[in-house]
């Protein structure tokens, strides 16, 4: 009988050969955002052009993260990657109001009232969280749908503990999310709900990790 070996997963910045697995796996984790839904025009009986707008969002997204350095954080399985995490330094040059050619480059593809609206959530974020100093803020979080259910999310989750504690003496990490399901995942592995704040109508819970 043979025994299947454990697997070895390993927590470590993307490589810029998986830039497109990982823009895919967030695609289709934030598919059904009902924030991106809302400020991208989703229709149910035409959905293509929102998918088109959100293909874009993310790609452009991915690109400023990238460019500016800012941590992409995979969990990796015998080079496979599994999950993606994108976070944000509070003190870096990633503002709301990225350089011109990311506006210009997300305005074509997806509108320019999406990206106004998109930068007012990104600005209203940022000042609820003023008070918490400097922080690490978890933009993305994609689990390949394959491989759901096994607990990777929180491996790379708990990964991110590193991170913030290895960031400069960093305050914390925070998130945004929508879902109950989402705010029973963080409030598991030590979040706490710090504000609520509302996008178009969309209620969500701005959440908040304290770095131990």
């Amino acid at each position: 009988m043979t025994v299947a070996e454990p697997e070895t997963l390993s927590v470590q910045y993307l490589s810029a050969e998986d830039i497109s697995t990982a823009a895919s796996l967030i695609y289709q984790a934030y598919h059904d955002d009902p924030v991106l839904q809302n400020v991208l025009g989703f229709q149910q009986d035409n959905p293509s052009k929102y998918e088109t707008k959100l293909r874009a969002l993310v790609r452009e997204e991915l690109a400023s993260f990238w460019q500016e350095k800012q941590p992409l954080i995979g969990l990796y399985s015998q080079s496979r990657l599994k999950a993606i995490a994108c976070v944000f330094d509070s003190a870096s040059e990633l503002q709301a109001e990225r350089y011109w050619h990311w506006r210009l480059k997300l305005m074509l593809s997806a509108g320019y009232l999406q990206t106004n609206q998109l930068i007012e959530k990104e600005r209203t974020i940022r000042e609820a969280l003023s008070t918490k100093g400097h922080y690490l803020f978890l933009a993305f979080i994609a689990v390949d749908p394959h491989f759901q259910g096994q607990g990777l999310g929180r491996y790379l989750l708990r990964g991110l503990d590193d991170l913030v504690e290895s960031s400069n003496q960093a305050s914390g990490l925070a998130v945004f999310v929508t879902r109950s399901e989402q705010r029973e995942f963080f409030s598991s592995e030590g979040f706490e709900v710090f504000k609520a704040l509302s996008f178009n109508q969309v209620e969500g819970d701005l959440m908040f990790k304290a770095a131990q």
